[in-house]
């Protein structure tokens, strides 16, 4: 068969694979067509007009890329926490960065071996230049979101492996994962750190059902769980009688003392990815709430800041006027030059800090500083976007890894960080043991307990 110049198209050619490469019309609708094919389904140009062996190894693996890609979403809404156990360790995150290399790999080779198919020396001038930059835009994004997805798995599987180096994975408690949460502040003119904030989060492992609780500071007397050898030193409880080894007698002196005082009753600390102090404090709280907590988060408040400058400020609402700084003489308070006005407002890192440490200007004093240092948690993990995470990942995990110390292990990141988001489609079930309903300076353990139990079944 004679076509064009002379040229021949052998028997059962095509114009994709045996175009008549002097008809440049043709040629011309051929290269879009390859060149839209190739954007669509990778090896579906080579299949068509190159090597069909490369071109069904490709389909083959973008199918089981497409399969994948089902079975990921099926398992985000009926069971994340097996679809976010990948990212959440080392060795998912080391696939998923060699992953992210081969494919920028494979990119590159594939388009550059389309773009030799195309014969774009046979498409009319216009044409020519469109295409080629077509492609050349798309191999662009596409190597470039590759090697940042490489470049942000190294990141994340660096910090976490500085935040999250403990390998011990307890199994959950009646079905549940109890962790203990402390909001550190080391302030100036303080021996050592005192926890300002001590909460307990709950969660069902499978449901995601969540129940916080918290405690005031003030706590006390706080008795110790059994097995404690904190106990042993305080059997009626810290705190009765007036009694301990610091200064205040109240929950969260209960961490200084072990840190400054008693590190020998928990020699396996340290190692143990914890401190006296902590395992003091997870002691007592378990006597309070008459359940066993596998694990704590510890966030430094110091270094907090850092990481609110990180993610670019947080906004927040403040129901009152709230002094940054300033101290109290004679009942009243003085040398404040700055103020968090009523209203909302975007703050950055140190005015996000003062806002949730300030002593000042509500009648409820901790009760309410505990209540902003909540809104301020949730407020930062509502405003996480994918833009933010996106544009500033490196100075988020590596201002997190710092605030954050914990003994939780990678095993168990994907289970917690599923059972969170299930829990958002729920109602999460908040317990405060403050005043009115409970004075901390008289605990009623007993009703506690029933309270506790209650709440979580």
């Amino acid at each position: 068969m004679r076509t064009g110049e002379g040229l021949t198209r052998p028997p059962g050619g095509t114009p994709l694979r045996d175009p008549d490469i002097g008809d440049r019309r043709l040629m011309t609708r051929r290269a879009v067509w390859l060149a839209v094919l190739h954007l669509l389904i990778p090896g579906s140009a080579q299949s068509l007009a190159g090597s069909r062996r490369v071109g069904r190894v490709v389909l083959g693996l973008w199918l089981v890329g497409w399969v994948a890609l089902v079975v990921a979403l099926v398992l985000w809404f009926v069971l994340p926490q097996v679809l976010l156990t990948l990212p959440t360790n080392a060795v998912g995150l080391s696939l998923l960065q060699a992953a992210a290399v081969v494919w920028a790999v494979c990119w590159v080779l594939l388009t550059l071996d389309t773009v030799r198919l195309l014969r774009l020396t046979r498409v009319v001038p216009v044409a020519r230049g469109a295409v080629a930059g077509g492609l050349a835009l798309v191999l662009l994004i596409g190597v470039g979101g590759a090697g940042w997805a490489a470049w942000a798995t190294g990141v994340a599987r660096s910090s976490l492996g500085t935040a999250f180096a403990n390998t011990r994975v307890d199994l959950p408690a009646s079905g549940r994962y109890n962790i203990l949460l402390l909001g550190g502040d080391a302030g100036p003119g303080r021996s050592g750190l005192r926890p300002d904030s001590i909460s307990v989060v709950s969660v069902d492992a499978l449901t995601g059902h969540m129940v916080t609780f918290g405690l005031p500071r003030d706590t006390n007397p706080i008795p110790f769980a059994d097995g404690s050898p904190m106990k042993k030193l305080y059997p009626n409880g810290y705190g009765a009688n007036g009694r301990c080894n610091v200064d205040v007698c109240e929950l969260n002196s209960i961490y200084t003392e072990a840190q400054l005082k008693e590190q020998a009753l928990y020699p396996d600390a340290v190692r143990n990815h914890s401190s006296a102090g902590i395992e003091a404090t997870r002691e007592a709280v378990e006597g309070a709430l008459g359940i066993p907590i596998q694990y704590y988060v510890l966030v430094d408040m110091t270094a907090f800041e850092p990481l609110v400058n990180a993610m670019g400020g947080v906004t927040v609402t403040a129901t009152q006027r709230l002094p940054i700084g300033g101290h109290i003489v004679n009942g009243r308070l003085t040398g404040v030059k700055v103020w968090i006005e009523k209203g909302t407002h975007h703050l950055d890192g140190n005015k996000a800090l003062w806002f949730a440490r300030s002593r000042y200007g509500s009648a409820l004093g901790d009760y309410d500083r505990m209540a902003r240092q909540r809104q301020l948690e949730d407020a930062m993990l509502h405003q996480m976007n994918p833009i933010t995470l996106l544009t500033r990942f490196d100075r988020i995990a590596k201002a997190g890894s710092n605030a954050i110390r914990t003994d939780l292990p990678q095993a168990l990141l994907g289970v917690l960080a599923g059972a969170a988001m299930q829990s958002r489609s729920q109602k999460t079930v908040n317990v405060e043991f403050v005043k009115p309903a409970y004075d901390p300076a008289h605990p009623d353990y007993a009703r506690i307990h029933r309270v506790v139990q209650a709440a979580l079944h």
